[in-house]
């Protein structure tokens, strides 16, 4: 099953890893000994070379720093990673959508003159929260964080070039107005056509570990591992619109609920897979934080040791 998986997904090993840290890792404190990554990853189909090469790019990325105690190598996660993984933690595990109230947040950002590596950043940053380009320099997004926004803004230095205002959008409006503003600014399209494809990849998944009576643990972790690999590949290029935006029958609403009942089902014997191969620099991986338990709205407690 694992083989299929990765046969059909071809995961990239920085992504793998990065699904890892951010899956596997955070909630454990945010540090793995080398040993620990390469065995970790080795039920995914990466070796030894591939987890080495792999943890050298993400530290040059400033995902992590390596250091040496002794005969072995570490790697933790640096201050920068955190805000990075943390910032997709909230669109990943917690849901939480309120009901439209029809506003419309749109930011006109001056790129000219701007260096071109800063301007394509901000460009990326900005469709990360979800805003989508109507014309050139104008993006807009019906329901952002605004707070994020804020933080974007300041730390990209794009402040002083840029204007964000929120439109309220008239009752008398038509819906199919609406649906070619969405359709110009996001490709929903695209993006239906990938949760399908999650869904056509993963729901045979959970229909045969729900079957089974003591699913082992090496695949559980596999399992849940992929899956977060694979939803969060889709959910980031997903833009959240409020559910009075979307078309009838939206499969990004299955796809996160067969994400949240696999997650369940394979997370307690994927944990203890977890904290037989997680080392730190400290020595054993410490518990889970309490905040892993809130993940899809709660998760079975800590396993006994």
């Amino acid at each position: 099953m694992i083989a299929r998986l990765l046969k059909r997904l071809k995961p990239k090993a920085r992504s793998v890893i990065i699904t890892v840290i951010g899956d596997s890792i955070m909630h454990h404190g945010g540090c793995a000994a080398l040993g620990s990554m390469i065995a970790l990853c080795a039920p995914l189909g990466l070796n030894e070379r591939l987890v080495r090469t792999s943890v050298f790019r993400l530290a040059k990325e400033n995902w992590l720093v390596a250091e040496r105690i002794g005969r072995r190598s570490y790697c933790r996660v640096t201050d920068e990673g955190r805000r990075r993984i943390e910032a997709a933690h909230g669109r990943i595990y917690h849901r939480t959508g309120q009901p439209w109230d029809r506003h419309w947040t749109f930011i006109i950002v001056n790129f000219a003159g701007m260096p071109a590596a800063r301007s394509r950043g901000l460009r990326n940053d900005l469709r990360w929260q979800g805003f989508g380009q109507l014309a050139s320099g104008v993006m807009l997004h019906p329901d952002p964080d605004e707070a994020a926004l804020r933080t974007l803004l300041v730390e990209s230095r794009a402040g002083r070039r840029t204007l964000a205002f929120r439109s309220t959008a008239e009752s008398w409006i038509s819906a199919e107005a609406q649906r070619d503003l969405i359709e110009r600014a996001w490709d929903m399209k695209r993006l239906a056509a990938d949760y399908k494809t999650f869904l056509a990849t993963f729901h045979p998944v959970w229909q045969r570990l729900a079957s089974a009576e003591a699913p082992d643990p090496q695949t559980c972790f596999a399992v849940r591992t992929l899956l977060m690999h694979a939803y969060r590949r889709v959910l980031l290029r997903d833009p959240k619109l409020p559910d009075e935006l979307l078309p009838a029958n939206w499969p990004g609403t299955a796809a996160r609920i067969l994400c949240r009942d696999l997650y369940k089902l394979v997370q307690e014997p994927a944990e203890r897979f977890l904290m037989a191969r997680l080392h730190t620099a400290e020595g054993p991986a410490p518990a889970a934080h309490p905040a892993y338990y809130t993940r899809f709205g709660g998760l079975d407690s800590a396993p006994e040791a």
